[in-house]
């Protein structure tokens, strides 16, 4: 009897780890505005597989409890339905919480815009981290794997490496398919083939210092010490410039993808410093950000 408890007791405890295990929250929309007369039992039912592909798959080999596990947003935005051929875009966003505040900080708002994959209601969703199996789960799992990336590198000095590694072996398997995103010849940097070489490009590492110290270092500290935060914030962002002077690629691609993040963010966050303080953030963003030259003016006034 006692061996019976004590199994019993053990089935319960790795039921109650492995449901604990997930680590995402991930909200999961499907947008078919722009399809005429599209199915929308094979939309509910592909909208359906993902959420379930997407929240209930353990992607890292820790314990996540329910408040810990992160927030985050994919819309598919169909524009050419086929048969069962789906066209369009994946917008996807991340964001995690501030130490002991309700703010949360975006750390990914990146539109893909070479989503297509094939699916029949009812298919199920196959992926594999060995083989090219599906476009589609490709695509997600990638996903999922840099906002994991991101995520852990916002905690850590360089944590999020192992998740970044990953969605790289996604693009190496997926090098034999035909669709686009995942190579490096496809006339420019803003794919998914480049969006995991620069995180991992040695070139680029002062990005990924900046998201550790920003976010641990800084916004963290803020319900403590505000104004020395805000302070460090501000020397943080010449992690960002010191790579725009070097200009590792001639699009800057990790550098776009972190003003797509943030630049809301720092205008709200350095208009609250001191005039001295908003003069050296104003020009230090003018020259690494131009195109949102407008957007930054606002933190001085």
């Amino acid at each position: 009897m006692k061996h019976g408890l004590s199994y019993l007791c053990c089935l319960l405890q790795l039921i109650a780890i492995h449901a604990g295990a997930q680590e995402l929250r991930c909200n999961i929309q499907l947008v078919t505005t722009q399809i005429q007369g599209s199915n929308r039992s094979v939309t509910e039912a592909l909208q359906t597989a993902l959420y379930e592909f997407v929240n209930t798959r353990v992607w890292t080999n820790n314990v996540f409890t329910a408040e810990e596990r992160i927030e985050c947003n994919m819309m598919l935005n169909i524009t050419s339905l086929v048969g069962n051929e789906f066209s369009g875009t994946i917008q996807v966003q991340s964001r995690r919480p501030v130490f002991n505040s309700v703010f949360n900080t975006t750390l990914i708002n990146f539109q893909d815009k070479d989503l297509k994959f094939n699916y029949v209601e009812g298919q199920p969703l196959e992926f594999s981290d060995v083989s090219y199996t599906s476009n589609l789960t490709s695509i997600i799992a990638f996903y999922v794997y840099i906002i994991l990336g991101l995520d852990y590198d916002s905690f850590a000095l360089n944590a999020g490496t192992p998740y970044f590694q990953n969605a790289e072996t996604i693009v190496t398997n997926a090098q034999q398919s035909s669709e686009r995103g995942w190579k490096a010849y496809e006339g420019n940097y803003r794919n998914r083939y480049w969006l995991v070489q620069n995180l991992l490009n040695d070139r680029y590492r002062a990005v990924r210092e900046f998201t550790y110290k920003y976010h641990r270092l800084g916004l963290d500290r803020m319900s403590s010490k505000p104004n020395e935060a805000r302070v460090d914030m501000a020397d943080y962002l010449k992690f960002l410039q010191d790579v725009y002077r070097r200009k590792p690629d001639p699009y800057l691609f990790l550098l776009q993808t972190v003003f797509d993040a943030k630049s809301n963010e720092w205008v709200e966050l350095f208009g609250n410093g001191t005039p001295d303080e908003k003069t050296r953030v104003v020009r230090l963003l003018k020259e690494i950000d131009p195109a949102n030259i407008s957007k930054y003016e606002k933190i001085s006034q």
